[in-house]
């Protein structure tokens, strides 16, 4: 997937009110981008760091600039942008480029069920039991290798994690797609010491049929695409 304008380089001022972050271009000149991610983002806010942001020249948008990318200068990326997995995710489906589901033909988005939630794909095909699939942006690397999921506590990933193992345990597919948002990790784990309840709500879905894909991804300031498939440790 193709970044909508040319990206250009900033360094990172600070990132503040969660969804702003001030940032210095290379002509010198700051300005305010929006940073479309709620989480903590640890690792990936310090300041001086070199990002890449996405020009718009949207009326309806309050500021010109949307922050996609931290260029860790050793020729890795990770992506910032938490809206930009679901996009990525549904073109991959809608071309059958996820193998493990690769045989369900509609693809439909944002389908409510469980308890007031959405799931972020319902897939079907005659003959197939539904798949329900919830994709999640995985960028917290702590170790080196190691991506891990998540980097905040989140109440709201536990539910969908019990709503799922509702759904597996009613005889569909339940699926749980973390894509990996950076270049520079082949392992995927739960961060247990961040959030001992999403572990252990994990840990009770996957008992009760949860399938867990981990997809890495290929990034660059031009696109971002899918990638292989990262073991799951843990």
């Amino acid at each position: 997937m193709r970044f909508q304008t040319e990206l250009v380089p900033a360094r990172l001022i600070r990132r503040y009110k969660r969804f702003l972050a001030d940032c210095t271009l290379d002509d010198g000149r700051e300005v305010t981008a929006h940073c479309a991610n709620p989480g903590s983002m640890m690792g990936l806010a310090d300041p001086g760091m070199r990002i890449w942001l996405e020009p718009n020249d949207d009326p309806k948008r309050k500021l010109n600039y949307g922050w996609r990318l931290v260029d860790h200068e050793n020729g890795h990326f990770t992506g910032v942008d938490t809206a930009l997995p679901n996009r990525a995710v549904k073109a991959a489906l809608m071309a059958g480029d996820v193998s493990a589901l690769a045989m369900y033909e509609t693809v439909r988005p944002e389908v409510k069920y469980g308890e007031n939630s959405r799931i972020d794909f319902l897939l079907t095909q005659p003959g197939l039991p539904d798949a329900y699939v919830e994709v999640k942006s995985a960028t917290l690397s702590r170790t080196p290798g190691l991506v891990e999921f998540p980097d905040s506590v989140t109440a709201r990933g536990a539910k969908h994690l019990a709503e799922l193992a509702q759904i597996a345990r009613a005889g569909h597919r339940a699926v749980l797609l973390y894509l990996v948002q950076r270049t520079d990790c082949t392992a995927f784990s739960v961060a247990h010491d961040i959030d001992p309840t999403y572990a252990a709500a994990f840990a009770a879905a996957r008992a009760v049929g949860l399938e867990t894909l981990v997809i890495g991804t290929h990034i660059s300031p031009q696109q971002v695409t899918l990638g292989t498939e990262l073991a799951l440790k843990g």
